[in-house]
């Protein structure tokens, strides 16, 4: 800078460039940071001709090097160059949008000259940030890591360490996890003598969590509890914050909560961080909470550099409290918003992106978008009605197999469903194939917990001299049998030669052995579903899952019921009702060992859980009214546009080929319905589909029985296979003594397998 006055024949060029100054002489030149200082004692007709070799010199050995922008499309430059004020990037699937956001963090930086110190740049889990790291770093070099990029937690945690004290928090504070809050939830449900059952803690837990998320306290949660369990969650809550506050401790929701606090009733603070983080980046801004929301509100409310980046049509997340309605009144609290649409897709052929546009645009609450590809059309989307779930699974399969026999890779192919349940026919048909496949974001079906608790059940029942099985169950749901009580057990058991089941003799695990019992006293007569029916009933696995109240519950249940499928299908296929035959069946298809650590599998997955990832070929399946859209969502509008943005996330995921598939019949949770196609396939306009010819099967599954065939005890009957026989008891199954060579039998009243002689 020049400055002060010159003597005679003297030129003073020096000082610190400050960032983002370009006003000043060299500053097109120097870097941020760098300070040149010159003395050049020069006779006045030279001065000219010594400056021009002096700017030379600085423009060599400062120079900053522009960053180079020509990889980007037209919108994408746009966003990245928008120098100031609200900014909403809407960016489309797979239109690029993690690379616009961490090219403008560097342009920010390295060509606007903004100190990375002012910079703020937030996304939703550690992945996404570490990556966004990790790409800045490459970029910039060391400066990356004066720049705040985190998760919207982690920046919660950096505000309260740094504020601690205002917050009325000892230094040595400490974060609980959601287990060690469910850890305190208990313990005061056991102080204030509530059953856990009736009360269930991960209910209750989650309703604080949803209510902080909200902003809300126990004293502002008081003014909603108008119900007995409110009431009771409420009281909970209200020990609970005292209980976190006596220990010194913050849980997971406090991170958002507690800032938002700090800056309320300290306005000073929060000018502080409003001077500090001058620009703020927000990636995924659709599904932000109304926490999150809050807190970007406040801290650009000074300067207003405010860059989100997302699309409302991919909004999934309203059942975690996440809300649409941020990004789609973006434009509301910032009038003067610059809006850039990202449209151009560099992930999928054109008929894929057709489709996608074709369901979305029936979505009333969104903003105007129409993806496009330089990709090519592509093939059409294929269409196919299969007959029943068992057939919608062996298409997909062979159609799996075509893709594997023409060189695909297993690891390109996924198959995509609404609800967990959905996976098992599919895991099935696969397994008998000997096609290798994963189950993500969920455990193989048969694998899941309470599918194996349930199976411990019905093997107990059956051998009551299944330790394995007993040890497993036992205490499921609670009963409150701990270790001791089974080790004392086990000593008991192997000191008298007995099995566990035939040592227990008194205290609470002998009301364990009264309800193993009792229901194989009640399963004489009863066909396989309803002794499901009645193990979840009478086990308390059911009611326990039901006291819940949380989404992990209700998908546990679903999953129960739809294990009632198996042993409805089990029946109707074979007639017979035998536990023991079942077993036998289902261990045929769970044991899935061999394909746990294969890389190059098939991928199986809910919709949910496929957000963000793409893959070569995708089948969807499942479209029907009552699935896909869920039937919990038919009662409201909102819920409905959220089950269409989950099926557009689904199409987007796909880069070659999608196959949509339904089913006219389908048997799920035990029951069997015709279903129609679903809402969204009939969107889609018909240039862009194949449609497979649908072809009845030779014959109805369901036919196979007989609801009106009446039989008497000492009716003589003849079986497929065992021949002639005589019914000795009737109850929702027969059972019949045949020959000495097959003895007695269960089979299902009016299955076409038996004759009346």
């Amino acid at each position: 800078m020049c400055g002060g006055i010159l003597p005679p024949g003297f030129l003073y060029i020096g000082g610190f460039l400050p960032p983002g100054n370009a006003s000043m002489i060299l500053g097109d030149f120097l870097p941020p940071g760098k300070s040149l200082y010159m003395k050049v004692c020069l006779p006045p007709d030279k001065l000219f001709f010594y400056l021009v070799l002096v700017l030379i010199f600085c423009y060599n050995e400062y120079r900053v090097v522009m960053m180079d922008l020509t990889g980007l499309n037209d919108m994408q430059k746009e966003a990245v160059e928008w120098e100031g004020g609200p900014l909403l990037v809407l960016a489309g699937a797979g239109s690029g949008k993690t690379r616009v956001l961490t090219t403008k963090v560097a342009y920010l930086v390295n060509d606007l000259g903004v100190d990375p110190y002012n910079v703020l740049a937030i996304t939703f889990t550690n992945k996404a940030a570490k990556e966004m790291k990790e790409r800045v770093k490459v970029m910039l070099g060391p400066d990356a890591y004066k720049i705040q990029i985190s998760t919207f937690h982690s920046f919660g945690l950096l505000l309260i360490r740094e504020n601690y004290e205002k917050l009325g928090f000892d230094k040595n504070f400490t974060i609980l996890d959601s287990e060690d809050s469910l850890t305190i939830i208990k313990k005061i449900l056991k102080d204030m003598n509530l059953d856990p059952k009736v009360y269930n803690p991960r209910g209750i837990r989650n309703k604080i969590s949803g209510a902080k998320n909200e902003l809300m306290d126990s004293k502002y949660y008081s003014r909603f509890a108008n119900t007995e369990y409110e009431e009771i969650v409420l009281s909970v809550f209200e020990r609970y914050e005292r209980r976190l506050k006596k220990n010194n401790s913050l849980d997971f929701d406090d991170l958002l909560l507690m800032p938002i606090k700090l800056f309320k009733e300290n306005k000073d603070i929060l000018e502080k961080y409003q001077e500090r983080f001058k620009y703020i980046l927000v990636d995924e801004y659709q599904d932000t909470n109304e926490a999150q929301y809050r807190l970007i509100r406040m801290l650009g409310g000074k300067y207003r550099n405010v860059c989100v980046v997302g699309d409302l049509d991919q909004s999934i997340y309203g059942f975690r409290g996440a809300n649409y309605r941020n990004i789609l009144n973006f434009e509301k609290d910032y009038p003067d918003a610059k809006v850039i649409p990202l449209e151009e897709n560099y992930r999928s052929t054109g008929n894929i992106l057709n489709v996608a546009n074709d369901i979305i645009k029936n979505n009333k609450n969104r903003k105007d978008k129409n993806l496009w590809t330089k990709n090519g059309d592509g093939p059409k989307i294929r269409y196919h009605r299969a007959f029943d779930e068992k057939d919608e699974a062996n298409f997909v399969m062979n159609e799996i197999k075509k893709l594997i026999i023409s060189g695909v890779n297993r690891e390109d192919i996924a198959v995509l469903y609404r609800t967990n349940a959905q996976s098992r026919n599919m895991e099935e048909a696969l397994l008998k194939e000997n096609i290798p496949y994963k189950v993500v974001g969920s455990f193989y079906f048969y694998n899941r917990k309470e599918i194996k608790d349930l199976i411990s059940y019905l093997k107990l029942i059956y051998n009551s001299n299944d330790d394995v099985s007993l040890m497993r169950i036992i205490n499921v749901p609670k009963r409150q049998i701990g270790p001791k009580t089974i080790e004392n057990l086990s000593s008991k058991a192997i000191d008298r030669g007995l099995s566990l089941y035939e040592a227990i003799d008194s205290g609470k695990e002998l009301g364990f052995k009264n309800i193993i019992e009792e229901i194989k006293e009640e399963s004489e007569n009863l066909s396989l579903t309803e002794l499901v029916d009645l193990v979840l009933d009478r086990s308390g696995m059911k009611k326990e899952l039901e006291n819940t109240k949380t989404l992990e519950a209700e998908v546990r249940l679903e999953n129960l019921e739809e294990f009632k499928s198996i042993t409805k299908n089990f029946e109707e296929n074979n007639g017979v009702v035998s536990l023991e035959e079942f077993l036998l069946e289902i261990s045929l298809v769970s044991d899935i060992e061999e394909h746990k650590n294969s890389t190059d599998v098939v991928t199986l997955m809910t919709i949910h859980s496929a957000k963000g990832l793409e893959f070569d070929h995708i089948f969807l399946i499942g479209l029907e009214e009552g699935l896909f859209p869920h039937n919990n969502s038919m009662e409201s509008p909102d819920e409905i546009e959220e089950e269409r943005r989950l099926c557009y996330v689904a199409v987007t995921r796909a880069k070659k080929s999608l196959t949509l598939v339904n089913a006219k019949k389908r048997m799920l949770y035990g029951n069997t319905n015709s279903n129609l196609p679903s809402r969204f396939v009939s969107e889609i306009s018909v240039e862009y589909l194949e449609k497979d010819e649908v072809r009845d099967k030779v014959f109805d599954k369901t036919s196979m029985i007989d609801e009106d065939a009446e039989y008497s005890v000492g009716d003589k009957v003849v079986h497929d296979v065992y021949g002639q026989g005589i019914v000795v008891s009737i109850g929702t199954v027969l059972t019949i003594a045949f020959s000495h060579q097959y003895g007695v039998k269960k089979i299902m009243k009016g299955h076409k397998s038996i004759k009346k002689v």
